[in-house]
């Protein structure tokens, strides 16, 4: 399979033009002014398996072969490259052909819309779910503090237009890759996508993330196999009760030097965590 290197992690400038400019008018008590400056890219992106379109989907319409990869393997329709003909861009800027060693799989007829921002969209039924995650993975609530800062000093798209969700990979000690779109969990996918043309494993990995962990996050990271997702902000209930199920450790509001634990406490290593819970 052929495609195009991806930038490296982390570099100065963010590995696609991910904003617009556009003219404003800035209206104030002493006045009006006119103005332009950049803002977040929304665009639609189609991906298609075989010739034939799967999914159209809103988000930032950049890494979008990394984005359709990490879609396909997050939904279940691939497992690694090695499913992976080649991939094709024939049809434009914002659509992606992929193409299986398989031309016999089934796709779905049917998909769920999700609560995410960017007219986010399933094929997974949650209802069915997946057995219980089996990791010894743990971190200290150091390095998750330190990881949170990290995220924020890497959010180049945000740091320049606002407006835009940022997810990072990490192995507990530092950040492997990182991605930004409109969409919480299409930062997801463009990680797993990454992480596939990459070779980098997600199992006992880190998720951090700014936006709201939602359902489909969850589900997402137990595909991955991630045992520890962490947010800026906070977990949806169901999001909170699938990873109590799934025996994923969910962190929420990780800013500074704090941090709520709202399922698996135990992979968090801080003073008096075997004390709580043991007593819980």
């Amino acid at each position: 399979m052929e495609t195009d290197p991806l930038p490296p992690v982390l570099s100065d400038e963010f590995a696609c033009e991910g904003t617009r400019l556009f003219a404003y008018t800035t209206l104030t008590r002493q006045g009006k002014a006119t103005s332009g400056s950049e803002i977040i890219h929304e665009g639609r992106a189609c991906i298609y398996v075989n010739g034939q379109e799967v999914v159209s989907v809103m988000c930032t319409p950049c890494d979008l072969e990394a984005f359709a990869l990490g879609f396909l393997a997050n939904e279940g329709l691939i497992t690694t490259l090695d499913d992976v003909a080649r991939i094709d861009r024939s049809r434009g800027d914002t659509c992606v052909d992929v193409w299986l060693e398989r031309g016999d799989v089934a796709l779905p007829t049917s998909f769920t819309l999700t609560s995410g921002c960017g007219g986010g969209v399933t094929f997974s039924d949650l209802g069915r779910g997946f057995p219980p995650l089996v990791s010894g993975k743990r971190v200290t609530a150091e390095a998750l503090w330190m990881l949170m800062d990290r995220l924020n000093d890497a959010a180049a798209l945000y740091s320049r237009v606002r407006g835009v969700h940022t997810s990072a990979l990490s192995d507990g000690e530092r950040l492997l890759l990182v991605a930004e779109d409109i969409g919480r969990h299409n930062t997801l996918d463009k990680l797993r996508g990454m992480a596939l043309l990459r070779s980098i494993s997600t199992r006992d990995c880190v998720l951090l993330a700014t936006g709201r962990i939602s359902s489909e996050m969850i589900a997402r990271a137990r595909r991955m196999e991630v045992p520890i997702v962490c947010s800026r902000t906070s977990p949806t209930s169901l999001s909170a009760g699938l990873a109590r199920e799934w025996n994923i450790t969910v962190v929420g509001y990780l800013r500074h030097n704090s941090m709520n634990l709202y399922t698996h406490p135990e992979r968090v290593i801080a003073p008096g965590m075997d004390a709580l819970s043991q007593e819980g």
